[in-house]
C-alpha cells in the first residue's frame, strides 16, 4: 500500500495536467497577450509525453522503477515551475513539452512498479484503484482548469502540481526502495529511441494537423505520413540489429503481447472517437446546450470507470481474461451499434443507457489489456512492453479523435453547402475543447442540426466495427491463467 500511495498520485499528476489546461487556454491567451498556435499548448505536452513513455520504461527495467521515477517526478515538478513563470506564449510551449519529457514516465512507470509488487492474479485490485483516479481526473480535470484560470490565475494550474509531486516522489521512494533492480551495465539504444521519437512526432503531427491546419491530401500531410513509414521501416530494422533494443523483438513474437498492443489501440481508438463526437452528438443532434451536452458525457467516463474495476475483480477471481474481454468489447459493440441507430428522437434516457453500455465495455477493454500483458512477459521486458501499450494506445487515441473530427467537419461542410450557408468552422479550435459551435450564426446552427445525424451515426458505425475487429483479436490470444507471484524479488530494507 506505501508503493500504491505514490503510484496513485503519479497517475493523478499525469491525467490531471492532460486535460486541465483545455479549459484556461482562453485565459493563457488572453494574460500572454498570444493567440497563435494556441493548441500546442496541450500538443507539445502530448507528443513529449509519447515519445518519452517506451524510453523510461525500457531504463527502468535496467535500473529500477525507483531512480527512473524519482527522475520522471523531478523533470515534471521542475518544469512545471517553469511553466508558471513562462512570460510568453513560445516560452510556455516550449517548457509543456520539458514537462511533458518529465510526464511521460509517470504512467508507464507507475503500471511497471505495480507489476514489481503485485501478482498479476491480484493485480486487478489495484487496477481498479488506478482506473478510479484517472476517471475522477479526467472529469475534475475540465472543471478544476476552469474554476481556478477564473477565479484565481492559470498560473495555479502548474504551481499546484509541486505539493502533489514532492508527495508523488517520498512515497515513490519509500514504497520502492525494497525492490531489487536488474542491474547491469546499460547499452542505451540511441538511434532506436530517436527513430522511436521521429515515427510517432511524425504520426502525431499528420493526425493532429490533417483536416484542421492542412487537407489531408496535401502534401504537407503527404509527407508526414511517408516519413512516418520510412522511420518505422528503419526503426524495425534497427531494433532486429541492437545488441539491446529499445523495443525487442522478442516482445513481438508473444502472441499475447502483439494482441493486446493492438486491442489497446483500437479500444482507445474507439474511447476517444466517443469522448469527442458525444458532446457534439448532443448539441447538434439533441438540441442541448454546451453546459448540458458536457454533463451528458459525464456518463460514459464514469461507466468506462466502472469498467476497468469490473474487470480488474473479475480477473483476481476468475484467474483468466479472454472471456472477460469477450464478454466486456460484445456488450461495447452492442452499445456502440445502437448508438448508430439513435435518431434526435430517440428518448434521452435510452440514449444514456447505451453510452454505459459502451463505456463500461470499452473500460473492461483498456485494463484488460495492461493487466495480460504484463502477465504474459518476461520480468526484464514488463518495463519496455507496458510502455509500448501505452504509447499505441496514445496514438491510437489520436487517430479517433481525428477520424471523428474530419467525418464532423465532412458533415458539417455537405450540411452547410447544401442549406446554401457559407460558413467557416475551425477544427482546430474544436479539437482541443473550444466552443466554437457557439459563434455559428443561429441559422446555421440550425442547419447542422437538421444535417449532420447522418454523420454522427456514421462515426459510431465505425467505432462498432473497431470494437469487433478488437473482439476478434480477443477471441485469437491466448488464455493464460495469470500468475500468483511477482516477477519480480523483493530484498530486505537496508540490503
Amino acid at each position: 500500500m506505501r508503493v500504491i500511495g505514490g503510484i496513485v498520485l503519479c497517475i493523478l499528476l499525469a491525467s490531471l495536467d492532460q486535460t486541465v489546461v483545455i479549459p484556461a487556454v482562453p485565459a493563457i491567451a488572453s494574460d500572454l497577450n498570444g493567440f497563435g498556435h494556441l493548441s500546442w499548448i496541450v500538443a507539445a505536452y502530448l507528443i513529449a509525453a509519447t515519445v518519452t513513455t517506451p524510453i523510461y520504461g525500457k531504463l527502468s527495467d535496467i535500473y529500477g522503477r525507483r531512480g527512473m521515477l524519482t527522475v520522471s517526478i523531478g523533470l515534471f515538478i521542475v518544469t512545471s515551475v517553469m511553466c508558471a513563470m513562462a512570460q510568453t506564449l513560445d516560452q510556455l510551449i516550449w517548457f509543456r513539452a520539458l514537462q511533458g519529457l518529465g510526464g511521460g514516465g509517470l504512467m508507464s512507470l507507475a503500471q511497471a512498479a505495480i507489476a514489481d509488487v503485485v501478482a498479476p492474479r491480484q493485480r486487478g485490485r489495484y487496477q481498479g484503484y488506478l482506473a478510479a483516479v484517472w476517471g475522477v481526473a479526467s472529469i475534475a480535470g475540465p472543471l478544476v482548469g476552469g474554476y481556478v484560470s477564473e477565479h484565481l490565475s492559470w498560473r495555479w494550474l502548474f504551481w499546484m502540481n509541486l505539493p502533489l509531486g514532492l508527495v508523488a516522489m517520498y512515497s515513490c521512494n519509500r514504497g520502492l526502495r525494497t525492490l531489487k533492480a536488474k542491474g547491469g551495465k546499460a547499452r542505451l539504444d540511441l538511434l532506436g529511441s530517436l527513430l522511436l521519437a521521429l515515427t510517432i512526432v511524425s504520426c502525431l503531427l499528420a493526425l493532429s494537423w490533417g483536416g484542421a491546419a492542412y487537407a489531408w491530401l496535401s502534401p504537407e500531410i503527404m509527407g508526414l505520413v511517408l516519413l512516418t513509414v520510412l522511420a518505422l521501416i528503419a526503426l524495425v530494422w534497427q531494433e532486429k540489429r541492437a545488441r539491446d533494443p529499445l523495443l525487442p523483438p522478442r516482445m513481438f513474437a508473444n502472441k499475447t503481447f502483439t494482441c493486446g498492443v493492438a486491442v489497446s489501440s483500437t479500444g482507445a481508438l474507439a474511447i476517444f472517437l466517443c469522448i469527442f463526437s458525444l458532446p457534439l452528438y448532443f448539441q447538434l443532434v439533441r438540441g442541448t446546450s454546451a453546459s448540458e451536452s458536457g454533463l451528458f458525457v459525464v456518463p460514459f467516463l464514469l461507466s468506462n470507470v466502472a469498467g476497468n474495476m469490473v474487470a480488474s475483480n473479475l480477473a483476481r477471481r476468475v484467474g483468466k481474461l479472454r472471456g472477460i474481454l469477450s464478454v466486456g468489447l460484445t456488450v461495447a459493440a452492442i452499445g456502440m451499434c445502437a448508438l448508430a441507430f439513435m435518431g434526435p428522437s430517440t428518448p434521452l434516457a435510452l440514449v444514456l443507457a447505451v453510452t454505459l453500455l459502451a463505456g463500461v465495455g470499452l473500460g473492461q477493454c483498456m485494463v484488460g489489456m495492461i493487466m495480460s500483458v504484463q502477465n504474459a512477459l518476461d520480468s526484464r521486458d514488463i518495463g519496455a512492453g507496458t510502455g509500448a501499450v501505452l504509447v499505441l494506445r496514445s496514438v491510437g487515441s489520436a487517430f479517433g479523435s481525428a477520424l471523428a473530427g474530419s467525418l464532423l467537419a465532412l458533415g458539417f461542410a455537405a450540411s452547410l453547402s447544401k442549406a446554401g450557408i457559407v460558413e467557416q468552422i475551425d477544427l482546430g479550435a474544436l479539437r482541443h475543447g473550444s466552443d466554437v459551435l457557439s459563434n455559428l450564426a443561429p441559422a446555421a446552427r440550425l442547419a447542422l442540426m437538421d444535417g449532420v445525424a447522418s454523420t454522427f451515426r456514421m462515426i459510431f458505425a465505425f467505432g462498432a466495427v473497431m470494437t469487433v475487429i478488437s473482439l476478434i483479436i480477443v477471441r485469437r490470444m491466448p488464455d493464460l491463467e495469470l500468475r500468483g507471484s511477482t516477477a519480480h524479488q523483493h530484498v530486505p530494507l537496508g540490503e
